[in-house]
């Protein structure tokens, strides 16, 4: 699954207080987005080569149109969505340097050259520091915060200690590592990640690797590569070991305006996003990680979608048309949130 450049992850949490209802769901948020008008330039939305604000490197269209992921506004409707949806987690996608400090949207261009063709325009650094204010609108909407930690040039076991560092001097709890086999497990085990003071889960499908390397649990963001039919045996391998199972789920992939990848995964009116949910849930998984809220040059986006016209849209997703439509997919994540939550307390 070819990936573009992202720097935010949305999950439902688990909560620090020992006493909160453990946090059941997580769903990947990307706050990458900029436009000309509050930004001075457009980020990500012209992946492809496209020319925002109406041509999009999407086969979908928000609702919302071309947005920033700056703007308050935006962001108190997109942690909205999520809380209705009962997600109780956001996990923000991030990016930090060798000293443990959050990189801005204009550093990090190239940071994955050949992978997936990601174009970002250069944009006001003082209006990118968007992770205190999403931190700050997730919490008012009570939601927690964690993070999925992004490569980056110099990344070592050596500073991603550093970050983990940072990342708990923030109050996060919970930090996704992405691509965590960059690393060995004899290195990752050097470091004491169970005292870190963070909850630490490995994008990986080697639950042995992640149990060697001292992760506390596994998760695998890719839903082209590990469908719901993996979940059952994932799940079993990583409680043998102790490992939390955290499989990821989404509504389907479609990166052909973005990036030309020729692979689909078609949503089939929800019955994908439904078979990867019924998958995670009767394997037992201790979480379940959504991909995603709006990941929309790839497709596996539930925000809601436009109309249509020569972009696709939700429009017979579960039987919905009209002004419902739009909102399918929150729908059936807060119908599969609820379910997963009531069989979790049996």
């Amino acid at each position: 699954m070819i990936r573009p450049l992202v720097l935010v992850l949305v999950a439902l949490a688990w909560p620090a207080a020992a006493s909160a209802a453990p946090i059941r769901s997580a769903i990947f948020f990307y706050p990458w987005y900029s436009t000309a008008t509050h930004d001075g330039g457009y980020a990500h939305w012209q992946q492809g080569s496209h020319t925002p604000p109406w041509d999009i490197g999407s086969v979908y269209f928000p609702a919302r149109g071309a947005y920033s992921s700056a703007d308050p506004h935006v962001l108190v409707a997109q942690m909205r969505d999520i809380r209705r949806a009962r997600v109780d987690e956001v996990v923000e996608l991030l990016v930090v340097d060798q000293r443990g400090r959050a990189l801005a949207l204009h550093d990090l261009l190239d940071l994955r050259a050949g992978e997936g063709g990601v174009e970002i325009q250069r944009v006001r650094p003082e209006e990118d520091d968007r992770l205190p204010m999403i931190r700050r609108i997730a919490r008012r909407e009570g939601l927690n915060l964690a993070i999925q930690l992004e490569p980056y040039r110099g990344r070592s076991i050596a500073s991603i200690g550093q970050d983990l560092a940072y990342l708990r001097g923030l109050g996060i709890h919970d930090v996704y590592v992405y691509r965590s086999e960059d690393f060995p497990a004899e290195a990752w085990a050097t470091l004491p990640l169970k005292l870190s003071g963070v909850r630490t889960f490995a994008q990986t499908s080697r639950i042995g690797f992640a149990a060697k390397a001292g992760f506390d649990g596994f998760y695998t963001y890719d839903i082209l590569v590990y469908g719901g039919d993996k979940f059952a045996r994932l799940c079993a391998e990583a409680h043998a070991v102790k490992l939390l199972c955290a499989p990821s789920v989404g509504p389907g992939y479609d990166a052909e305006q973005a990036t030309g990848d020729p692979n689909v995964k078609p949503r089939d009116n929800g019955a994908t996003y439904d078979t990867m949910w019924r998958a995670a849930v009767a394997a037992g998984a201790d979480l379940v990680t959504i991909t995603s809220y709006n990941e929309w040059s790839e497709g596996t986006q539930i925000e809601p979608a436009g109309h249509g016209g020569r972009y696709e849209s939700y429009a017979g997703a579960y039987g919905l048309r009209g002004r419902a439509a739009p909102y399918a997919y929150l729908r059936a994540t807060r119908r599969w949130t609820d379910r997963f939550r009531d069989v979790r307390r049996r």
